[in-house]
């Protein structure tokens, strides 16, 4: 069986798949439905969902658009989300190759400096740096995969110490192959697909990093975001508890929709090796 078929039989995998899709598909259609920049006014102040059908879900305090920031803002977290778990589990893989691989001092070293990052709460690790750097998307790209990378680390180099010793890593050396050939197409490649389950984790972690970043003041102000549109309906919360609820609704949907995912593709990978 196929691992695209084991993953269709998991009810979570295909709920997660299909809640991404409507995500995805927001944010690829908000440029399209909606071309003008979502933070410029088109209304009146805080008409009510439903009560205009060319506002649907109504405007802000200032008389912005709220379904065009709620889909605007989609684009920002999906991206956030992915870019920070590709830098993450990239530097995490590269780190935990070398350790796991090369042992000795550089191991030591390499496993110190995972420990000093790990010391420090991802949250107020990414505080810190924006606040120090300054509020761009790719500071906050930064910022959140900083405090994410370690535990990439650590798994890349468990799976890699039990495969360096391996009959097809002996024969590589035999042959003459450079070490660091050796750790990055021979070894790393096997080592791959634990540490890829993370993937789940640390998307969902990093959108509400950057929503919680976003709510507290600390988001790039050039772009919506759904922290920012939570932070700002809290001064109405009383009289328009919408502005805070939608964006709300979002994350927490993102936020299903990736554990939802991971989840299947754990259960996927575990029918595959049970088979095997």
């Amino acid at each position: 069986m196929s691992f695209l078929a084991r993953f269709l039989r998991s009810p979570e995998g295909v709920a997660g798949l299909l809640l991404l899709a409507c995500l995805l598909a927001m944010a690829l259609l908000a440029p399209v439905l909606f071309p003008r920049d979502p933070l410029s006014i088109v209304g009146r102040p805080l008409i009510p969902p439903f009560a205009d059908w060319s506002l649907p879900l109504g405007t802000d305090r200032l008389g912005r658009d709220v379904l065009a920031g709620l889909m605007h803002g989609a684009r920002t977290s999906l991206l956030v989300g992915i870019s920070a778990a590709v830098v993450a589990l990239a530097a995490g893989a590269v780190i935990g190759t070398l350790a796991g691989f090369a042992a000795g001092w550089l191991d030591e070293a390499l496993m110190r400096v995972v420990d000093a990052f790990q010391i420090v709460p991802p949250f107020l690790l990414a505080l810190a740096f924006v606040s120090v750097v300054g509020a761009s998307l790719p500071v906050i790209v930064l910022a959140i995969a900083l405090g994410a990378w370690t535990g990439a680390a650590r798994l890349a180099r468990a799976e890699v110490l039990s495969i360096r010793e391996r009959d097809y890593v002996a024969a590589a050396r035999v042959i003459g192959m450079h070490p660091l050939e050796i750790a990055f197409k021979e070894v790393l490649p096997n080592a791959l697909p634990p540490v890829l389950a993370l993937t789940s984790v640390i998307v969902a972690g990093a959108v509400l990093t950057e929503a919680a970043l976003s709510f507290l003041g600390l988001g790039d102000p050039n772009t919506v975001t759904w922290g920012s549109m939570i932070a700002e309906g809290r001064n109405v919360l009383r009289t328009a508890p919408f502005l805070s609820i939608v964006p709300g609704l979002g994350l927490v949907l993102t936020v299903l929709g990736v554990y939802l995912l991971g989840e299947g593709l754990v259960e996927a990978l575990a029918r595959k090796r049970r088979r095997q």
